[in-house]
């Protein structure tokens, strides 16, 4: 997950509240665990309440941040296939417009 993350356009790492947090732009899109054991994304409150209606025991709605559509995961639960897709779709959410529209002119 870390390095799908970074390989988009100017993402970054950053240690905040003692794990890694991912951002473009010093934006938050996706965090990880300390313990790489789960993580938050930048989410939609629609596709949070169907992550979570879907599959309980790999989704849920984290604390602080969930009010606002943010999602958390279990990593070894979670099938890249359903992962990735919104991990770039918080990065596009996050990123400034110009970034975006750079990103898919190049995809």
């Amino acid at each position: 997950m870390r390095a799908f993350a970074l390989a988009l356009p100017e993402a970054e790492e950053r240690e905040t509240w003692g794990h890694p947090t991912f951002r473009v732009r010093d934006k938050m899109f996706l965090t990880l665990a300390a313990d790489g054991a789960g993580g938050t994304v930048k989410a939609t409150l629609a596709d949070q309440a169907e992550l979570v209606a879907q599959d309980p025991e790999t989704w849920s709605v984290p604390a602080y941040v969930g009010k606002h559509g943010w999602v958390g995961f279990v990593i070894e639960r979670v099938d890249p296939a359903d992962l990735e897709p919104l991990v770039v779709e918080a990065w596009r959410t996050t990123a400034p417009k110009r970034l975006v529209k750079a990103y898919d002119e190049g995809a």
